[in-house]
């Protein structure tokens, strides 16, 4: 199986990373194939050119890289923090640029972009981690939890993926190194149940 890990946060010391890094490493234990890209490291660039936007566009060579990946991954995976209820500037560039008609979803013949389209991506499951600092309840009930609104229904459900899970480690910044072992954890198990089951 190929999991496509993306993990969108600048500091290598954070508690992004070691998601990322203990769910690759999971996964490894378990056989599978790992893609796996540190957006910030790579310096992914995320502005879109306007000669991207049609499904026929003529695309940059790094995009095409990662499309192909999305496109093959039987798995994905994406770790980045909740910024404004939104993901950070370089992951919401990657979704832009690579998330793309014709990759990922394409509308049938005869629609003007106006209905629902057609989900591409053949992956069996996505799993989402955010962390936050703000506490899961008043995340919900204030905010409405936007980011699983985007994930959810706005990206992986349009694009054919429907098996879908996300999780939330909150508070970071008050959270002890027993609990984040915890939590990395249970990282590690949702992963393992996600995409073993398939």
């Amino acid at each position: 199986m190929k999991i496509l890990i993306i993990l969108g946060h600048p500091d290598s010391k954070s508690f992004n990373h070691a998601i990322a890094r203990t769910v690759r490493d999971g996964l490894l234990e378990l056989g599978c194939e790992v893609i796996f890209h540190d957006l910030y490291e790579e310096n992914f660039p995320p502005l879109l050119p306007a000669e991207e936007i049609p499904a026929t566009g003529k695309v940059a060579a790094i995009v095409e890289k990662y499309c192909k990946e999305l496109v093959e991954a039987d798995g994905i995976v994406v770790v980045h923090p909740n910024w404004w209820g939104q993901p950070p500037a370089v992951l919401k560039g990657w979704i832009d640029r690579v998330i793309r008609p014709g990759t990922a979803y394409r509308f049938e013949e005869g629609d003007d972009g106006e209905g629902a389209p057609t989900g591409l991506l053949k992956a069996s499951a996505a799993v989402v981690f955010n962390t936050g600092n703000t506490p899961p309840a008043r995340e919900t009930e204030i905010f409405g939890d936007p980011l699983d609104a985007i994930w959810r229904r706005c990206i992986f459900g349009l694009c054919g993926v429907n098996d879908f899970h996300r999780k939330l480690f909150s508070v970071i910044v008050t959270s002890s190194e027993e609990q984040r072992a915890r939590w990395l954890e249970e990282a590690r198990e949702l992963c393992r149940t996600a995409f073993l089951k398939h």
